[in-house]
């Protein structure tokens, strides 16, 4: 029988993985910087509070792999919702059932209007956000619209509710070439804690996501954790890095993304559990960029626009830009009472882009063509 991550996930121990972060020394640190190929005890010396005072040269290293890897280019992407309609009550989201907001899904009309004023925009690469509400915003929903947003775009990725393999081998038949999905936290009792109501709830359902996704052959999978989240964001990242070693091993076939998005404020928002400060934020990027050279790291308009400017050129090649976290929100413009969170980044999508530019980078609009089948990158 095929090893599933769960059952490695069951034999870590948390507190033992988090003491064993925090016993890590400059030597270690020192022994991760020099290794040609880095492990996950590398990883975890590369997070770890002794690693701080070698930031510096934990960064170089990590421009290094990224200019050796993607060259100069940093991929646009945007977010477009289409509905935040939500069956899920979790303490940390806007669109929670619990909150008292309007709720909007959006149709065929606006949904081409949403797509137009994305295109005016520049864009290529859309990603889909929905709440999870299966009923309403579900497989039938997804079958109606799929078809008719992936002729306006070269690449088309989704961040809505875990669904079976046979549904994801579907809509990549409908045009989907990759899925976005948190785990949040990858602490059990922390999990349960902030999932109040709805099928968010089953925690293993959520965690076994990226197989059936590697199993429904999805090009991209995206991982990530909600830092904050837990009471140590150190060991919730280790989880997340042994994740990503689990799934390259077994679903080699995909290419992985991680995000790193940070507690933002929302309604009926919650204080985050721990602090990451924005040099700590700098290390865990660079840190995934040592252990997996060849990963995609995005960089979300939850971060302000001088942590953007100043992180994206030593280890991202993913970033969002003029994102708006509500159904409708590039046609119609404002309407902040449907937020899922509030950006930190609100420059325009060419604000960015000349930011970036200035420092010698090169924004990629388009790096897809669906007959290729992979990426390929221009610069």
């Amino acid at each position: 029988m095929k090893i599933q991550f769960r059952d490695l996930w069951q034999i870590m121990d948390w507190e033992d993985i988090t003491l064993t972060i925090y016993s890590k020394t400059g030597a270690d640190v020192k022994r991760a910087l020099a290794a040609h190929q880095r492990t996950l005890h590398d990883f975890m010396a590369l997070i770890s509070p002794a690693a701080q005072p070698y930031l510096e040269q934990i960064a170089q290293e990590a421009q290094r792999l990224t200019r050796k890897r993607f060259g100069h280019t940093v991929g646009f992407y945007a977010p477009l919702y289409l509905s935040n309609l939500c069956s899920n009550d979790c303490t940390y989201c806007g669109f929670s059932m619990s909150n008292r907001i309007k709720r909007k899904t959006l149709n065929a009309e606006e949904i081409d209007r949403e797509c137009d004023a994305l295109n005016a925009m520049g864009y290529e690469h859309l990603l889909l956000v929905t709440g999870e509400h299966q009923n309403k915003v579900g497989m039938d929903y997804f079958r109606h619209h799929l078809p008719s947003i992936r002729k306006k775009v070269s690449s088309l990725m989704m961040e809505v509710q875990p669904l079976s393999t046979e549904n994801y081998a579907e809509l990549k038949t409908l045009g989907l070439d990759g899925v976005m999905v948190y785990q949040e936290t990858y602490n059990a009792s922390t999990y349960q804690y902030h999932h109040l109501k709805g099928q968010k709830q089953d925690f293993f359902w959520r965690l076994e996501t990226p197989e059936r996704l590697g199993q429904a052959g999805i090009d991209k999978i995206g991982l990530g954790a909600l830092i904050g989240l837990s009471k140590d964001w150190r060991t919730d990242c280790y989880f997340l890095a042994t994740h990503l070693s689990f799934l390259q091993k077994h679903y080699w076939q995909s290419r992985y993304s991680i995000s790193f998005p940070r507690l933002r404020p929302c309604a009926g928002g919650i204080e985050p559990a721990s602090l990451m400060d924005d040099p700590q934020l700098v290390q865990l990027i660079c840190a995934f960029r040592l252990f997996a050279p060849e990963v995609e790291l995005s960089l979300s308009t939850r971060e302000s626009p001088y942590f953007r400017d100043h992180v994206v050129p030593l280890a991202i090649n993913s970033v969002s830009a003029g994102s708006k976290t509500q159904p409708g929100g590039y046609a119609d413009k404002s309407k902040p009472e449907l937020e899922q969170f509030s950006p930190h980044d609100n420059r325009s999508p060419q604000q960015v882009a000349d930011a970036l530019s200035a420092q010698g980078l090169q924004p990629v609009w388009k790096d897809w063509d669906s007959f290729l089948g992979r990426t390929t990158q221009h610069q």
